[in-house]
């Protein structure tokens, strides 16, 4: 089981579509897939139209003692082999809760642990914000994925992001490979092209060679969790995604086989 981490410390740079396009394209190609909402907005359990009242059951049983095991809180989407857990707004207060509880930071890493090989793949949609989730996140992932906005502020974003993947792979000590994915990225523009090049300048081959493009018809995400052939998705961004999905894989295969 690969678990892989999307995370951006800034956001709105495509952190939600990214987590749901390769997720989507990864069950398209036969695997089991989960994604985990991690964000206490939870834009992708809306997207799977969760309402939000009730507070679905979710995430934050993951932290409750004792902790709920991964397989109960998973939920079937219409997407054949793709299932997601829920966010709920109460994952905010989890900052409060771990000065008084110790051991919060793994217990994401633990629920994983045990859950090893009920699925394929497990991808983390990350809030953007620095705290517990995303430590957790980072602490759990063989890989993290940032998407990052081809603009010059999001370059900013993208180079913190990288600093606090570095801290949190030095205190676990063991390898985690990050993959720059440019998202929203528009070609017309002076700007736009002058971060790509200055992004695959400052950050090399961990920065995809091409980017998704702006395309506001996959701003509807909803179509994402619809079944259907990705062939037939209006626009240009998803038959992008699956390119990136191939570039991130081999790099996936590259890692593992160095570590072996």
């Amino acid at each position: 089981m690969r678990v892989w981490a999307i995370a951006n410390q800034k956001g709105g740079v495509g952190k939600t579509t990214t987590t749901l396009a390769l997720g989507r394209g990864l069950a398209s190609r036969g695997n089991r897939v989960l994604l985990v909402d991690l964000d206490p907005h939870a834009s992708l359990t809306r997207t799977f139209g969760v309402a939000p009242e009730p507070p679905p059951e979710g995430v934050m049983e993951l932290f409750g003692t004792p902790p709920r095991d991964l397989a109960s809180l998973a939920r079937a989407s219409a997407v054949e082999r793709l299932d997601y857990v829920c966010a709920q707004p109460a994952l905010a207060t989890l900052e409060r809760r771990s000065a008084n509880q110790p051991g919060l930071g793994l217990a994401l890493s633990q629920a994983l642990a045990r859950h090893a090989g009920q699925h394929d793949y497990v991808l983390l949609d990350c809030a953007p914000t620095l705290g517990l989730l995303m430590i957790n996140a980072l602490a759990a992932a063989d890989r993290v994925i940032i998407p990052t906005q081809a603009e010059p502020l999001a370059l900013h974003g993208l180079a913190g992001m990288r600093r606090t993947a570095e801290m949190v792979e030095r205190s676990r000590r063991r390898p985690m490979p990050v993959s720059v994915l440019p998202t929203l990225y528009d070609r017309r523009t002076r700007a736009g092209q002058e971060a790509l090049k200055r992004m695959q300048e400052e950050h090399g081959e961990r920065v995809w060679d091409d980017a998704i493009p702006v395309d506001t018809r996959i701003c509807n995400t909803e179509l994402l969790v619809q079944p259907g052939d990705d062939a037939a998705y209006p626009g240009r961004a998803l038959s992008t995604y699956r390119r990136a999905l191939d570039w991130i894989l081999a790099s996936d295969a590259q890692a593992l086989e160095q570590a072996a």
